[in-house]
């Protein structure tokens, strides 16, 4: 999951790149489609082509539907701010998930996981400063991306044990590549082959980011490896400033530990006792 946490930021830092010369839906569509390119093959070769019917399709749609819609809410946030700061407003998606548990999975939270969440989406206003000068479009953007990862969550933790992981990632990217492959020729940008072989990079960067992520999985509990999420913003936060020269301010900062230790408290808490 580290290892993970490590990759993910460098398909950020890259998807921001692109951002600069192209529009955010081929930038989405590339990310996607070259992820397809090099998952498929592998899913195919170790689970055959019969795994890709599933159980649950159309419920697998939707869960496809909300990692494509946060992944472009999350693209456009960050080709207009820094990505550590899209990232740790992204972070609120626990908090969602835990706020919404309740309704969508009939799961119990306790008042210690729902006081977690109280100030968590604290840490949240810390870091947007709503009225201030600080707060700006792209910040929504990544709220937004947060909150529908949420949903994306919920709808993994419904399919769970469905079908294999990864022939689930491999059906959401399939799903991603065609649907962007329809919406993108209305904003296609022809790129040269430099830029073609970033958008490559920046699906093999996808494609191992996540395969990593199905392998920790695959040796761990869900609720063990939740906090090492969040180191992701360590590799945010370099990625940013050594290719973009960004930095968090100390209010952000203040914002991302108030974020972070809640969600933390949160997995540990789940891990704990299961709810409560």
């Amino acid at each position: 999951m580290l290892a993970a946490m490590a990759v993910v930021p460098l398909m950020d830092g890259v998807a921001k790149h692109l951002s600069t010369s192209f529009p955010v839906l081929q930038v989405v569509w590339a990310r996607y489609f070259f992820h397809l390119l090099i998952l498929l093959p592998v899913a195919l070769w170790r689970h055959g082509a019969g795994a890709l019917l599933l159980k649950n399709p159309w419920l697998q749609i939707v869960r496809g539907g909300f990692l494509l819609g946060s992944t472009i809410l999350f693209f456009a946030a960050i080709a207009v701010m820094p990505i550590a700061d899209a990232l740790a407003l992204v972070f609120v998606a626990p908090l969602v998930v835990t706020a919404l548990s309740p309704l969508v999975l009939g799961e119990r939270v306790g008042p210690r996981r729902w006081t977690a969440v109280s100030l968590g989406f604290v840490g949240v206003l810390v870091i947007v400063r709503p009225g201030m000068s600080a707060f700006h479009s792209g910040m929504l953007l990544a709220l937004g991306a947060g909150t529908v990862y949420a949903l994306y969550s919920l709808a993994t933790r419904k399919l769970s044990g469905s079908a294999p992981p990864l022939v689930t990632l491999a059906y959401t990217a399939l799903l991603g590549a065609l649907v962007m492959s329809a919406a993108v020729p209305a904003v296609w940008t022809r790129p040269d082959a430099a830029n073609l072989l970033w958008m490559a990079l920046m699906g093999a960067l996808a494609a191992g980011g996540h395969f990593l992520i199905i392998k920790s999985f695959e040796h761990a509990e869900a609720s063990l490896l939740a906090p090492l999420a969040y180191s992701e913003i360590v590799m945010a936060t370099v990625v940013g400033y050594l290719a973009f020269g960004d930095f968090p301010d100390l209010w952000t900062w203040a914002g991302i530990v108030i974020v972070i230790a809640s969600g933390v408290y949160v997995s540990l808490r789940e891990r704990r006792v299961g709810g409560g």
